[in-house]
């Protein structure tokens, strides 16, 4: 592994941009392009992949998050949308969606109205009895 793949392995779990990852590791100027396109190159190499998981694997243990934190925190965002004095429909929308994405219910970048009604259904069918 380079030197720049590991500064772009950095910054990205940095950013969480992979082009912004890219441009700050290679200190480069081009196209937008060949940027995004250099940069999902590097994402599928194998050696940035075990990086990547080692640097969130070692980010989660620092920080001791969980899924479960994740979850519960955007619960109670959502409640205290809800709950307001003046309710916040969408901030308890955007709550839901986080958590159903969180989950696997949907694809990070669906945000279809059939993709909505079809995670609804999926959260309703897994509620306790």
């Amino acid at each position: 592994m380079t030197i720049k793949q590991e500064l772009f392995a950095q910054a990205y779990i940095e950013t969480g941009n992979a082009s912004e990852a890219y441009k700050r590791a290679y200190d480069t100027q081009a196209n937008a392009n060949t940027i995004n396109r250099k940069a999902s190159q590097l994402l599928k190499h194998p050696e940035v992949i075990k990086l990547l998981a080692d640097l969130q694997a070692i980010h989660r243990q620092r920080h001791k998050l969980t899924i479960d934190d994740i979850l519960q925190e955007l619960e109670d965002a959502r409640q205290k949308a809800l709950n307001s004095e003046t309710p916040q429909c969408s901030a308890a929308v955007t709550a839901t969606m986080s958590k159903a994405k969180l989950m696997g219910f949907m694809d990070k970048k669906e945000d279809s109205k059939d993709d909505i009604a079809s995670m609804m259904g999926k959260l309703i069918d897994k509620l306790p009895n």
